[in-house]
């Protein structure tokens, strides 16, 4: 394991006053000897052959813990953006699902709509229907009624 590496799986996204910390400790630790197989107390060490970010690189005559601070710090940047652009993706997908979401809710309301103006055509066609057998049965009774006088005049003619 190298130097960089152990900073990074010992120290995820720590602020930069903690992660000095650690690079100060981890050199501390390299000067009383190697506390891994394979690591030499020189300068002249070579780097993690790790991928870096594109976008930075390593200036000529800067020393090996400059180097290894520094790529340190980019890889924690780097990490963070990582979870930040995967956050985005999550709620890009999260918007996706509420804008179909509110369509359904858009075509809900409109059935919601057309089901009201149906039940109230149904409720006035039901209206209409019942004020229609009120008149005629109203009607029914007063030809009954004309009928029963007339019936009883008749009666009282032949007697």
């Amino acid at each position: 394991m190298t130097l960089s590496t152990e900073i990074l799986t010992r120290s995820p996204l720590l602020d930069a006053d903690e992660l000095e910390g650690e690079i100060g400790n981890i050199i501390h630790q390299t000067r009383r000897g190697p506390a891994m197989p394979g690591v030499s107390n020189g300068y002249d060490q070579p780097l993690p052959k790790g991928p870096m970010p594109d976008y930075v690189a390593h200036k000529e005559g800067v020393n090996q813990v400059g180097k290894l601070s520094a790529e340190a710090v980019v890889r924690e940047y780097d990490a963070a953006v990582k979870e930040i652009e995967a956050l985005g993706t999550e709620l890009s997908e999260a918007a996706k699902k509420c804008e179909a979401m509110v369509a359904g809710v858009h075509a809900m309301v409109t059935e919601i709509r057309e089901l009201a103006a149906n039940y109230r055509e149904e409720g006035k066609r039901y209206f209409l229907q019942i004020e229609d057998c009120s008149l005629m049965t109203s009607e029914v009774r007063t030809v009954c009624e004309a009928l029963k006088k007339k019936i009883a005049a008749g009666s009282s003619l032949a007697a």
